[in-house]
């Protein structure tokens, strides 16, 4: 990650030392590259929350039926008795 940081700050000295139209377009793909690597990172944890959240409520769900149905034998139960 702290590669990105140097390589993005080396191609913009070198276009503000000599602003020629080769620094310029390195500078544009430097950043584009930057860019491109945090977003793929940023959407890859955005993903595993989801999954995990997923999960969460799926499993808070299926807790939730089975205390449901617990609640309901035992009041069935008790009111046979």
């Amino acid at each position: 990650m702290f590669r990105f940081f140097v390589s993005k700050k080396r191609a913009k000295m070198q276009w503000i030392q000599a602003p020629s139209q080769s620094n310029v377009d390195n500078l544009k793909n430097v950043r584009r590259e930057v860019s491109r690597h945090f977003r793929d990172k940023m959407k890859a944890y955005i993903e595993l929350r989801l999954r995990d959240l997923k999960l969460t409520v799926r499993y808070k769900t299926i807790g939730t039926c089975i205390d449901a149905s617990m609640t309901l034998r035992r009041g069935t139960s008790l009111d046979v008795i």
